[in-house]
């Protein structure tokens, strides 16, 4: 017979997507994606347009360099109110203040075009900055926001529109583009931050008191020196330091495919921007959803560790997928294929990656240590994006896909050494003392 309080206080799936947070959190999830491609993939169809050297787009499409770098000054969020800003509350203060950044450089970019490069530039590392403060106070907002039961549902409605997102600045731009001038199309894309801006006036703010240090020594020593010396603390330096080495590693392949070399491929493999933009992203963008309910389910059944492993493998690998395109140029199969294979993939990776990123990360120092966790698990693929155009000039594309699935055996290896040394430390950190 079934216990009635318990059936009471069970937690209801339909009330977890039906909460007023979740519906914020699409609007919030559409304001992070946005941005990101705009200084990556679309950026580099602009430059590629205006007869930028394929070596200069990929270095000014490593922007998104930022992304990885949010780490640094994710403490101030967590701890330094704005002028102004904060009457909205600490979160919506700060995200209020990013996203009017965006749209602020955005339009910068529209008014300066690559003719003023300096100037372009500029534009353009301030959307990425402001891009990735949105994504540190949105992290917080969500994790402030529900209760662990309600994470599942904030974080899959926040996919849904960060995929919206991606889905507005890549193929909607891109297809734009062959109708209006870029200037004109990052002007639109700026106008549209205004709908999340709305969702964010009307938003509630957490209701979290934080610690409140006594002394400027203090709060400086709680807020950026604890959360970086709690993570060795409780695991070890050689644990710790085994877990940092795989979290800089298993997502190279995936990283280094993100940037600025892609858009310049699909262009040279004989694809129109329109084609590129609708099969990428208006096609793209669903298959990866369905991927990431893949995931999200392989998580739910068999926990964190073999869907995990079992990602990192096929992800990396469908990067070989690409060598197919040299031989087949223009063949709208052969690049359907290919985007089926890589978001299905993608899209499987993000939950494994996300539970396997939060099961690290400390409840004192969840903002700050989940932002610095998910800078590092970026960052080595981007700095290889970096320098792309030039390995591409050099060897070819076909030798650039190649090299990044040279990531996968290392990554497996630490994972075989990772995953029992993580399994007893959890299991020990759980008995009572």
């Amino acid at each position: 017979m079934s216990d009635p309080v318990a059936a009471a206080t069970k937690p209801s799936v339909w009330r977890a997507f039906a909460q007023p947070a979740a519906w914020t959190m699409l609007f919030f999830g559409f304001s992070s994606g946005l941005p990101f491609l705009l200084v990556a993939g679309t950026l580099a169809f602009w430059l590629k347009k205006s007869g930028i050297a394929l070596a200069d787009i990929t270095v000014i499409a490593s922007a998104g360099m930022m992304y990885a770098l949010k780490f640094l000054w994710a403490p101030l969020l967590d701890h330094w109110r704005l002028p102004l800003f904060h009457r909205l509350g600490r979160r919506r203060g700060w995200l209020l203040f990013a996203q009017l950044g965006v749209l602020a450089s955005l339009l910068g970019m529209a008014a300066a075009t690559p003719a003023n490069m300096g100037a372009f530039v500029a534009a353009t590392l301030g959307v990425a900055f402001f891009g990735a403060t949105q994504d540190i106070a949105v992290d917080a907002y969500r994790i402030e926001i529900g209760s662990i039961e309600e994470q599942g549902a904030l974080v899959a409605v926040y996919s849904l529109g960060y995929r919206c997102g991606l889905l507005t600045s890549f193929a909607l731009a891109a297809t734009l583009a062959d109708h209006i001038p870029w200037p004109a199309v990052y002007a639109l894309m700026a106008g549209t931050m205004l709908i999340p801006i709305a969702a964010n006036a009307l938003a509630r703010e957490p209701v979290v008191a934080p610690r409140q240090p006594q002394t400027w020594l203090a709060a400086l020593r709680y807020s950026i020196v604890d959360p970086f010396a709690d993570f060795f603390r409780r695991y070890g330096v050689t644990l710790a330091s085994l877990t940092l080495l795989f979290i800089l590693i298993f997502k190279i392949p995936e990283q280094a495919t993100i940037g600025g070399i892609m858009s310049p491929f699909y262009l040279d493999m004989g694809f129109s921007q329109t084609q590129i933009g609708t099969i990428t992203k208006f096609y793209g963008v669903w298959v990866g959803i369905a991927g990431t309910f893949v995931g999200g389910a392989a998580v739910a059944r068999w926990g964190i560790w073999r869907p995990l492993i079992v990602a990192i493998v096929i992800c990396g690998c469908s990067n070989l997928a690409y060598l197919i395109l040299p031989s087949h140029q223009g063949s709208l199969v052969a690049f359907v294929f290919i985007i089926t294979l890589e978001n299905i993939t993608l899209g499987f990776l993000g939950p494994p990656t996300v539970a396997f990123l939060s099961s690290l990360v400390s409840r004192e120092h969840t903002a700050t240590q989940y932002s610095l966790l998910s800078s590092l698990v970026n960052i080595t693929g981007k700095v290889l994006g970096i320098f792309a155009g030039t390995i591409v000039t050099a060897t070819g594309y076909s030798t650039y896909f190649a090299l990044t699935v040279l990531a996968v055996p290392p990554a497996a290896a630490v994972y075989w050494l990772l995953r029992p040394r993580l399994e007893r430390h959890s299991v020990s950190t759980e008995l009572p003392a």
